[in-house]
């Protein structure tokens, strides 16, 4: 969930994390039960570090980058997509068809996200920032990450302030599920 360095680092070791995931799931036949259990872990990834994203990567992105307000709002609009997908795959069993196709549109659409903020946004961003803000930002997303949701929420706000308001609430009661479920467990 942390792993260190600039904000750059941190996500970027997300992004393999998540991939990692993937291609655990993709290993797998369908309809595997363990396709499931990998997919409520790519959603709890996935949903905190958007989440940690939107609170303050990409407030960032608006005030460093001349056309930030428009990057900004690109990436926030993929993210709810992918939320959408999230949530229509949280109560789909693994060996339902329906699980397979929300899957591969869950990977497609997370992939072309970090392709084009690994090649677009991050180079943009390392040439605007300096390293001192960059290692902020990384700090405080890892501080983001252990306390957002780790479920999709996708009326909940994605831009300041609501965002950093209700998502520690949001956060607190999700874990409180996940405890209780044993979702996101390895087992």
């Amino acid at each position: 969930m942390g792993h260190g360095g600039d904000v750059i680092r941190e996500l970027t070791t997300d992004h393999r994390a998540v991939e990692e995931i993937f291609a655990q799931i993709e290993a797998l036949p369908t309809g595997d039960r363990r396709r499931k259990n990998l997919a409520d872990q790519a959603t709890i990834e996935l949903v905190r570090h958007s989440v940690a994203e939107e609170m303050y990567l990409y407030p960032a992105v608006r005030r460093l980058l001349a056309d930030g307000d428009a990057v900004a709002d690109r990436e926030t609009d993929d993210h709810a997509r992918a939320e959408r997908t999230m949530k229509d795959l949280e109560d789909c069993p693994a060996d339902e068809i329906r699980f397979g196709r929300l899957m591969g549109r869950l990977m497609r659409e997370t992939r072309e996200h970090v392709t084009d903020e690994e090649q677009n946004l991050f180079p943009r961003l390392r040439a605007a920032a300096d390293a001192g803000e960059l290692e902020e930002l990384g700090d405080k997303v890892r501080t983001a990450k252990r306390t957002a949701p780790t479920r999709p929420h996708p009326s909940a706000p994605d831009t300041l302030p609501g965002n950093k308001l209700l998502a520690p609430g949001a956060g607190m009661i999700d874990r409180l599920r996940d405890a209780l479920s044993g979702r996101g467990g390895t087992g």
